[in-house]
């Protein structure tokens, strides 16, 4: 089941909301746990069981290791037999495949592969479970001694399967007891439906340019075309990725939860850094505070410092795929972040915005490229073809249809980029005053009818980060 589903939007969620809201306080959690299990079943009635494992498996441990805090080996024992487990069944079914298939090109072997489908949402609920234990490990947060409040968390259905990534401390208080106040509520019913929209009219239709661009056979490409092509997946990936993480965090504050912000406008950053800084924050946050210092951060030398880092981007591209082009994506983002440290950041802050803005949209884009083509050969041909290498000529007909046909939407979504929109909207509200409400409360409705009117034509959805 997705959030940008007509069976989601008109029955599972208006029922979750009745059923919620009309049970004691004392049973929400029970009833966020069961609601939650059945939106995971809904589609992986099988895999759901290794959810279940992993949450009871990780809150026993939890009372393990604080039970014999004051004997270190036996804590230190489960807190490694947590996160070996936990890493081994992320990697049986995210990498299994891929280190096999490896294996059989690199010594000339056949062994055997069995495709298994990648549960969804194993990335992100893996990470969380690993956060609660060795945050408890660290004695940074109490155990949780309620099955059911932990297994909320974990299987919480508004951030289950494309996150974003929430840690049990931000939200171990939430959890014990919250309220939702009706201006609460309809914060973030307002969030849900923006985020709606973006995934719907925003990452949907411009989604479809990237889609004729793709299967375009690569001798036909043109210059123009391919620039196109990944400039409309450059602002598919963003709103279908951000609008799942508004929807998340909407649906959070419905039920009393307040969820991190994933996402910053990262495409008005003047550095890779900084748009690191904006794109997936919860993912970058999590590498920071559990990978990134436990080796040292920049608290070590120069190449100690950068040698962190690296182990960092290429965890960071592995978690995004099994497959060797996110290795170079993540490794890629790396040394960019790297040559910035050095030297890079210094010489832009003296150089005027544009040339920050330019100099990071490219590299971005390029990434998505390396992020997309699993083909390692397409995508440098493909890269080739952007910067006019080759015989590609640099415009035809085609392109030129894609450019007539697209140019509006491409302004819309590149305008929608940015914070203006909202500021106009946040500024319409308060100097309209209550007429600025009936109108903004307009837009909203406007904008649920036609995300509906979308909807009802389309049979399957899908977020782009279920995959991962």
């Amino acid at each position: 089941m997705v959030f940008s589903s007509l069976i989601f939007l008109f029955l599972f969620l208006p029922l979750t909301i009745l059923v919620y809201y009309v049970s004691p306080k004392v049973l929400r959690n029970f009833v966020l746990l069961v609601v939650s299990l059945v939106f995971y079943a809904w589609g992986e009635p099988l895999y759901i069981l290794i959810m279940i494992f992993s949450t009871g498996f990780d809150f026993m441990n939890g009372l393990l290791i604080e039970k014999y805090r004051s004997h270190k080996w036996i804590a230190q024992a489960i807190f490694i037999n947590s996160l070996v487990v936990s890493i081994g069944i992320l990697c049986f079914f995210k990498y299994y495949g891929f280190v096999v298939d490896n294996i059989n090109q690199l010594f000339h072997l056949n062994i055997h592969v069995t495709a298994l489908p990648l549960p969804i949402g194993i990335s992100f609920y893996t990470f969380q479970t690993m956060s609660y234990i060795v945050d408890v490990y660290r004695d940074k947060v109490a155990a949780q001694k309620n099955m059911i409040s932990f297994g909320s968390y974990v299987t919480m259905f508004p951030q289950l399967v494309a996150g974003p990534i929430v840690k049990y401390g931000d939200i171990s208080k939430q959890l014990i007891a919250r309220k939702v106040a009706l201006d609460q509520f309809g914060e973030g019913a307002e969030l849900f439906i923006r985020g709606l929209a973006k995934k719907v009219l925003l990452a949907n239709n411009i989604g479809l340019l990237w889609t004729s661009v793709k299967v375009t056979p690569m001798d036909d490409l043109t210059v123009l075309s391919a620039w196109l092509g990944i400039l409309a997946f450059t602002f598919q990936i963003y709103f279908d990725f951000s609008g799942y993480s508004d929807m998340a965090r909407g649906l959070g504050k419905m039920f009393g939860f307040n969820f991190m912000e994933n996402f910053n406008y990262p495409y008005i950053s003047k550095s890779v850094t900084e748009f690191w800084r904006r794109w997936h924050i919860s993912l970058g946050s999590w590498f920071r505070e559990y990978v990134y210092i436990p080796l040292g951060g920049n608290r070590v030398g120069k190449l100690k410092q950068f040698r962190n880092l690296f182990v960092v981007w290429l965890l960071t591209g592995l978690w995004h795929g099994a497959s060797w082009n996110f290795v170079l994506w993540g490794l890629y983002f790396g040394l960019f972040v790297t040559v910035e440290k050095l030297f890079l950041l210094k010489w832009l802050t003296h150089r005027p915005s544009f040339v920050g803005h330019l100099y990071t949209l490219i590299i971005v884009i390029v990434g998505w490229v390396l992020f997309e083509f699993e083909d390692l050969f397409v995508a440098m041909e493909f890269i080739g073809t952007m910067f006019g290498f080759g015989t590609h000529d640099f415009a035809d007909r085609q392109a030129l249809y894609y450019l007539s046909t697209n140019l509006g939407l491409l302004l819309v979504v590149a305008i929608c980029a940015t914070p203006l929109p909202q500021r106009a909207f946040q500024y319409l509200k308060d100097k309209l005053n209550m007429s600025g409400v009936i109108v903004a409360q307009a837009i909203y409705v406007s904008l649920m009818v036609l995300s509906t009117a979308y909807l009802v034509n389309e049979t399957y959805n899908p977020f782009l980060y279920f995959r991962f």
